[in-house]
């Protein structure tokens, strides 16, 4: 057992319509229980803050005080609304499937999805689904080892991590002590979290995706100190792609919550505080697409599967409003959740992708996104791009 409470679990014996396992939900299962093992430990590195997986302790709580973060309010007001009846105990070894009081399958919880295990598989690897435990091993720390911001030159930069020389303009970002990106690769030791294509990487893009991705790119630079307008979402403290919908593992606020009651299921992601609230039932759409989409739930099995369309587009790798997203969650058992997506846009891939990785259960809470670029970071941007302006520099045509 794990040091943190039991998971609470239903007695499904008098649970009402509960529902049976699909052939694929069977087929699912396989597949992601040979593919993602329980992980309850993971390794402590110097100078890597947090490790907030299950029954790990130590510099996580002395983190967050210094974050200085609180539990974002409007998440707290939604889950007194939402959040079920507590639920009766039941042993998590009897191999009974996991229940909410109305019979639905239990996906609710604290997760992280953080991993070192790339969306895409590296070139390196080509052909290699996965590595050996000794491959893994020396990739973890070659990773580690790249990513340490506390080992770049603040005048050469890092370029293999995205950071230019500084006489290019480059400026490197937060030290080490703030990051909580993943330790390590899948228990399988897999070389992507995408799993189809079977090369484990996006297929490639149409003609017409890739001239409008070089006309964007062009344009950006032409008039990227324009207006706020022509800022990234992220700058203006809008959003991040790392949230969603799909979820992505990140640098930081790999962290989700999940809940659910009879009609909805509310996934509310760390990263910038983004809440989705699902309905389980065929409700009426809105007649306009939205940033994250419009999502629609439902139960197939034992697999949760979320349905999303009317996207504004650009807010997911280049993708478009044709975009469809298909989500499944699948409760493996109590300390872990499959996540799997595939995405399909016609008008930017010449094929669908499928991506699959774990949710592992973690301590909580999860904490406010506090985003200040929007109030600060841009003002300065904008502001020192007018005063070059005054100073002769024609940054805008």
């Amino acid at each position: 057992m794990h040091p943190l409470e039991p998971v609470r679990l239903i007695d499904i014996t008098t649970a009402q319509h509960t529902p049976k396992m699909s052939d694929a939900d069977a087929r699912r299962i396989v597949l992601m229980t040979a593919s993602l093992s329980r992980e309850t430990t993971h390794a402590r590195l110097p100078n890597t803050a947090t490790k907030r997986s299950v029954g790990e302790t130590g510099n996580h709580g002395r983190l967050q005080m210094l974050k200085t973060c609180f539990a974002a309010s409007f998440t707290l007001a939604i889950v007194l609304m939402l959040v079920p009846q507590p639920i009766t105990a039941q042993s998590a070894g009897s191999g009974m499937p996991m229940r909410t009081p109305d019979g639905q399958p239990d996906v609710s919880g604290i997760f992280t999805f953080r991993t070192l295990t790339p969306l895409e598989r590296p070139s390196q690897f080509e052909g290699r689904d996965s590595l050996s435990a000794e491959e893994a091993a020396a990739f973890e720390a070659s990773e580690r080892t790249r990513q340490n911001r506390d080992l770049f030159d603040p005048v050469t930069g890092a370029p293999n991590a995205g950071y230019q020389p500084r006489a290019e303009g480059g400026v490197l970002s937060y030290n080490e002590f703030w990051y909580e990106r993943g330790i390590e690769l899948t228990s399988d030791k897999r070389t992507s979290l995408i799993v189809d294509p079977p090369d484990g990487r996006r297929p490639p893009r149409t003609d017409a995706a890739r001239v409008a991705a070089q006309e964007e790119r062009a344009y950006t630079e032409e008039h990227r100190y324009d207006s706020y307008e022509n800022r990234t979402m992220t700058d203006r403290c809008l959003g991040t792609s790392l949230a969603g919908p799909p979820m992505r593992s990140g640098a930081y606020n790999n962290n989700v919550m999940i809940f659910q009651t009879r009609e909805y299921v509310v996934i509310q992601n760390e990263m910038a505080s983004q809440a989705r609230v699902i309905p389980l039932e065929d409700t009426a759409k809105p007649p306009f697409a939205q940033l994250k989409g419009v999502s629609r739930g439902h139960w197939d099995g034992e697999t949760l599967v979320i349905e999303t369309t009317q996207f504004r587009g650009q807010q997911n790798a280049g993708t478009v409003t044709d975009m469809r997203l298909v989500e499944r969650l699948t409760r493996l058992d109590p300390d872990t959740v499959a996540y799997e997506y595939t995405v399909t846009d016609p008008a930017v891939y010449t094929a669908p992708y499928t991506v699959m990785m774990p949710f592992r259960r973690t301590d909580g809470p999860i904490f406010e996104y506090a985003c200040h670029e929007g109030n600060i970071g841009l003002y300065g941007i904008l502001a020192g791009a007018r005063n070059l302006e005054r100073l002769g520099r024609e940054l805008r045509p």
